[in-house]
Parts: structure tokens; C-alpha cells; sequence
């Protein structure tokens, strides 16, 4: 009997994706994404807040997303965006994702501002100061790793990859 034709599977993972600039940038967007919306899930917030907390968990959902596309390879089915156009999408979008955690920074700092008074030891009630300290670093840092990717990204699309 001959043996059986190999057979390859539809879906193989990039493991030099895992190991690529984009590849660790999109991880660490992700992880500190998730810090920011869980820190300020846990707590009691209202006003901009809510701006700034979906801005974070749509940009977090949008980079799983693209993420586990490239990581796969499957970044040509994506329409119109994907292919040859996936580089410049990756730019604008992060560009897009950068200038938005901007603008949560901004509410986040201010948030962290407002509760400021009640950073004192003989403050007895409970206090979301470090609540939003935390959540503060936390945006600050996924701003960053934003901005990194659109320079990375607009840095490959100019050289032509």
C-alpha cells in the first residue's frame, strides 16, 4: 500500500512574524491595552471616561484582529485593505490608533489630576487615584508602542516593502 499523500494544513502559523519588531509591537499593544481597560473596568468611572475606554477596547479588539491575520497569513483576505495594501493599511491605522491614545492620555491624565487629593495617608475613604495612576501608565505605554508601529510601518512602506 502507498503511503498516504501529505497533506498540508490551511492554516500555519508565521513564526518569524512572533519574532519580528511588528510582531513583538502588536504583543505588547495588546498586553498593555488590556491593562488599561481592565484597570478601568474594575473601577467606578463616568464622564470622558467612557470616550477614553472605548477608544482603548476598539483598538485592542481591532489589533487581536490584526494580529492573529498576519500571524496566519491570511492578511490577503482581508477587501480592499488587504495584500499588496496591508503595509499602508498597518501605518494608517496605527497612526489612526496613536492619535486617539493621545487623546486618552489627556482624559486619563486628567482623570488622574482630579483624584489627586486623596493621595494622602490620612485620606480614610476609598480613593481611585492609583486606580487611575496605573491606567495612566498603562496608556501612555500602548501610545507608545502605537507610535512606534506607525513609524516602523511607514519607514517599510517607504522603502518600498
Amino acid at each position: 500500500m502507498p503511503p498516504a499523500p501529505a497533506t498540508r494544513s490551511s492554516l500555519s502559523v508565521n513564526r518569524d512574524y512572533l519574532k519580528s519588531l511588528p510582531g513583538v509591537l502588536r504583543v505588547l499593544q495588546l498586553v498593555f491595552g488590556a491593562g488599561f481597560w481592565i484597570t478601568i473596568a474594575s473601577i467606578h468611572y463616568e464622564g470622558a471616561t467612557h470616550f477614553a475606554l472605548f477608544v482603548v477596547v476598539f483598538f485592542w479588539l481591532l489589533t487581536l484582529i490584526i494580529y492573529f491575520l498576519t500571524l496566519l497569513d491570511k492578511q490577503e483576505l482581508v477587501p480592499i485593505i488587504g495584500g499588496d495594501r496591508w503595509v499602508l493599511a498597518n501605518a494608517i491605522y496605527d497612526l489612526l490608533a496613536t492619535l486617539l491614545h493621545i487623546a486618552t492620555v489627556g482624559i486619563i491624565i486628567s482623570k488622574t489630576e482630579f483624584y489627586s487629593f486623596c493621595n494622602v495617608p490620612t485620606y480614610s475613604q476609598s480613593c481611585l487615584y492609583k486606580a487611575y495612576l496605573v491606567a495612566t501608565l498603562f496608556a501612555c505605554l500602548c501610545c507608545l508602542f502605537y507610535f512606534i508601529s506607525t513609524i516602523y510601518f511607514c519607514y517599510k512602506k517607504c522603502k518600498g516593502a
